[in-house]
């Protein structure tokens, strides 16, 4: 659920903070009091594309805060594989928007813009003008079907999915052979000749660092030596200044006043320590030195071996491990390609057991498509009547396509809109105004399966009045019981029905128009009821209309 939003420096919004409540949550102004930007913000916080120029003139940047409470499981587990973790069931999205660049974050964390909208897909679903046309596309219905059916069609499509992806590599790898065969001698004489030259390398894991080491080794073995004799001379050469003589001299000198204190004892003692380590360390260097020894064909035999191993890196991978993990590879080619008929026919073979398993999977969706479909057809036709549509008739038409990751079938859903008139798809018959109409009751109707918690609708009353409008704001709050629904209006019908009334105001401050809303209270709703009615001077007539208006809603409500 949402529960609060906040606005700063958005066109015409220098601040605002709207907190939403359960139910229907309405919004209502005049026309150009800024009910358009609102949307336009919770878009905006929900990573839609952002111009800088929606920063308010003379502010520095645009900012948008959605707060909402996330309780149910599913949601919080789909967050959590975009690493975005729920604190104590809350989570705070914000979106500052500066002329050179955005910065997103979810609870505090920074996060991508495509991040941002894949939050939004789970949150909240957004009807405008945009999303009611997409109702036309066949794919969006082939959506809303799957939707409908039982959870039952989600494991088969994953299971269709993957076998088709396995279809897919399978005729890839046919449609190569085709190829293969007329290339085939030269493609095995490169092969073989591949195999052969890392064969004769004999190469074992591991020997490139050790060689690598020893060759660094003997490449500076004059240096090492001069280093080692310096050393060793430091420490116990014959010169009187060598440190082991000179570490000696101090020892003598703390041992003839020790007796003086017992502090010194105890450095007495750690000399001694110190001076046996010298020791040790200086046959250490003396012993290194002497086993230093240069053969000059090792040497170039390391080389050469290097040279041999680098050469093969450079040809066939950066490393012994992924050579011959190639020379697997490529021998596995080989053996292929020198029994070429045989190969194809056993891939061929496995190429239509995995077509004849999909086409099964593909007819079982269809199976469940199709039965879900007639209950769909069924409670589609209920709405669409609640909503006013007269003698209307809803179909949905199955054409059998190419299989693809998600089955065979073709989806279209038709209407009828007035009698005698045969069903055509959507995008043939409906209007602008009939197809928000149309979202709505399929919004209905599906509603005890859309686990997403917030619906915003925006021009959901384009077009209606009367009669009709007062079956829209019905199915608006029969969809308000279950989700949280805000919804944009400039009927008196839908905004009798708001369990919370939000009005959008345009004034002039300072030489600018500013635009604010706030919570109406009981009194207020009705007088806003009474100005949708008539015009702005409310009359005791209008307020007397807008009480009976709010009292007929208040009654569909208990059904």
């Amino acid at each position: 659920m949402l529960e609060s939003l906040r606005v700063k420096n958005v066109a015409l919004i220098d601040e605002a903070d709207i907190e939403f409540q359960e139910g229907l949550n309405i919004l209502t102004g005049e026309t150009g009091a800024g009910k358009s930007i609102l949307i336009g913000s919770m878009n905006l916080a929900l990573g839609a594309k952002a111009d800088k120029n929606i920063i308010r003139t003379g502010a520095e940047y645009a900012f948008v805060e959605l707060v909402f409470s996330v309780t149910e499981k599913e949601q919080v587990e789909r967050l959590k594989e975009l690493d975005v973790y729920v604190e104590d069931g809350s989570l705070v999205l914000q979106r500052r928007i500066l002329p050179s660049k955005n910065v997103c974050k979810a609870n505090g964390e920074t996060i991508t813009n495509r991040t941002l909208k894949e939050i939004g897909e789970i949150l909240m679903d957004i009807h405008g003008q945009h999303e009611h046309q997409s109702l036309l596309k066949e794919k969006k219905q082939a959506e809303i079907l799957d939707e409908f059916c039982p959870d039952s069609l989600k494991d088969i499509k994953e299971q269709i999915k993957n076998l088709y992806s396995e279809y897919m590599k399978e005729k890839e790898k046919l449609d190569s052979l085709e190829n293969k065969g007329e290339n085939k001698e030269k493609e095995i004489a490169l092969l073989q000749f591949e195999t052969e030259e890392i064969q004769q390398a004999s190469l074992t894991i591991g020997e490139d660092e050790e060689l690598e080491s020893a060759y660094e080794k003997m490449a500076n073995s004059r240096k090492i030596a001069e280093a080692v004799e310096l050393s060793h001379s430091l420490l116990n050469g014959t010169a009187e200044g060598n440190v082991i003589s000179l570490f000696g001299r101090a020892m003598g000198e703390i041992n003839s006043v020790s007796g003086f204190d017992k502090e010194l004892e105890g450095i007495l003692e750690d000399m001694v320590n110190g001076e046996d380590l010298l020791i040790q360390l200086s046959r250490r260097i003396e012993d290194y030195g002497r086993s230093l020894s240069f053969d000059e064909s090792e040497f170039r035999e390391i080389s050469s071996r290097l040279n041999t191993i680098n050469h093969l890196k450079s040809k066939y991978g950066d490393g012994i491990e992924r050579i011959l993990a190639y020379q697997e590879e490529i021998q596995k080619q080989l053996l292929m390609l020198t029994d070429l008929e045989q190969y194809k026919e056993e891939l061929l073979k496995t190429h239509e057991r995995t077509e004849k398993k999909l086409l099964q999977l593909c007819e079982q969706a269809s199976a469940i498509r199709k039965e879900q479909a007639a209950f769909l057809e069924g409670r589609m036709k209920e709405a669409l009547v609640d909503l006013n549509f007269l003698d209307v008739q809803f179909q949905i038409s199955f054409e059998k396509k190419q299989f693809g990751k998600d089955g065979y079938d073709k989806i279209s859903f038709l209407i009828a809109l007035n009698p005698g008139e045969p069903c055509r798809p959507l995008e043939t018959v409906a209007s602008g105004g009939e197809l928000s109409r149309i979202m709505l009751a399929l919004k209905t109707v599906l509603a005890k399966k859309d686990r997403i918690g917030t619906l915003i609708f925006d021009e959901i009353d384009t077009g209606i009045s009367g009669k009709t409008a007062w079956k829209v704001s019905e199915k608006l709050g029969m969809l308000g019981r279950g989700h949280q629904v805000i919804c944009i209006t400039h009927l008196p019908q839908i905004a009798a029905m708001a369990d919370s009334h939000f009005l959008i105001e345009k004034s002039k401050e300072e030489k600018k128009a500013v635009t604010r809303i706030r919570s109406l209270q009981q009194d207020e709703m009705l007088r806003e009821i009474a100005r949708l009615l008539g015009t702005d001077d409310v009359t005791e007539a209008g307020l007397n209309n807008a009480i009976e208006m709010k009292k007929m809603a208040e009654k569909s409500k208990q059904y």
